[in-house]
């Protein structure tokens, strides 16, 4: 095999482990919380009434089954037709055997 192939491969590899170092180290600092800047001096006495809080539900049903369905089914065709596409570049490349 010719060496520029070689460093192709492994500068391809580490490109990968790179992009997924960055992937699952950049998420926990997003989703940190950060308190809410102050407008004045904290109050010194606590704040006795309770702040009511008013949940709206965005979602109450979640996705019907034939939706999930679906997406698989549209899933496995593009899979199966990326792998015929593969095989079909892949043969073109295969050295044929001369028949005796």
């Amino acid at each position: 095999m010719k060496p520029i192939r070689h460093i192709r491969r492994i500068a391809v590899a580490l490109a990968g482990l790179a992009a997924a170092l960055v992937a699952f180290g950049a998420t926990p600092a997003f989703a940190m919380r950060l308190p809410l800047p102050q407008d004045g001096p904290a109050p010194s006495t606590p704040v006795t009434s309770p702040v009511r809080t008013v949940t709206h539900t965005v979602v109450v049903g979640g996705m019907p089954s034939w939706q999930i369905a679906l997406i698989a089914v549209g899933a496995a065709l593009v899979a199966a037709v990326l792998a015929v596409l593969a095989d079909h570049a892949l043969a073109g490349r295969r050295r044929t055997i001369a028949a005796a």
